[in-house]
């Protein structure tokens, strides 16, 4: 099953498709729907329409991408994994704290992403910042002390299965930190597709880690880190 992992952050009417497609792109999700594509068709392939949406900093008041990466307590020269990198909304800050001495590996399924996170490392001077491509049920890990998941955990498929490729990527030490919608949050996929944190939990110790919900204050999403 092909997935990408982006969601819409909010809710797009604007850009016209291409005149040279033969018929325009499928509507996009509801308003609420945010983050990451679902895995009924829903495709993000052209990254440059979609950064001013995913990187919107209206995302900023809820996602807290400050309070993300304190939570990584991270330390220069680790290396760190955005797994679901789409658009590279983590990617600079995670540069600052992992210092030119660390490494970044932005990871995505879509290859257009995984070009566009190549010229915004660029762009940005980023240049610890490694766009790889991964495919739905393995994110093709180099070893790494942190891996970050962000509003991604629900849409992967055979978690169990992923959560020992996550641990065996992890160096002694590392951990897994999963950011995701509560099932209350007004934000985020349909209800139906939402994972408890406590079956998040569950599929990480598949995996062989120890799983913990770390107290973060986002407003709309739970956090779950998984040791090795």
């Amino acid at each position: 099953m092909r997935i990408t992992w982006l969601f819409v952050l909010a809710a797009c009417g604007g850009g016209s498709a291409p005149a040279a497609q033969p018929a325009p792109p499928p509507p996009p999700p509801p308003p609420e729907h945010h983050h990451h594509a679902e895995p009924l068709g829903h495709r993000f392939e052209k990254a440059d329409e979609w950064v001013k949406i995913f990187d919107n900093p209206q995302r900023d008041a809820w996602q807290q991408p400050a309070r993300v990466v304190e939570l990584l307590a991270l330390k220069p020269a680790m290396a760190v994994a955005d797994v679901g990198a789409g658009t590279g909304y983590f990617e600079k800050r995670l540069s600052k704290a992992v210092g030119p001495q660390g490494r970044v590996l932005a990871i995505d399924v879509e290859p257009d992403m995984v070009r566009y996170l190549g010229e915004r490392a660029a762009k940005e001077g980023t240049k610890n910042v490694e766009p790889l491509l991964a495919t739905a049920d393995d994110p093709k890990l180099a070893p790494v002390d942190r891996v970050l998941i962000v509003d991604t955990w629900h849409h992967i498929p055979e978690r169990g299965e992923y959560s020992k490729k996550l641990a065996a990527a992890l160096k002694p030490g590392g951990f897994v930190l999963i950011v995701d919608f509560t099932m209350d949050s007004p934000k985020g996929p349909p209800k139906e597709h939402r994972i408890a944190p406590e079956q998040v939990i569950k599929e990480l110790e598949q995996g062989g880690l120890h799983a913990t919900i770390v107290p973060a204050g986002l407003s709309d999403q739970y956090v779950i880190k998984g040791a090795k």
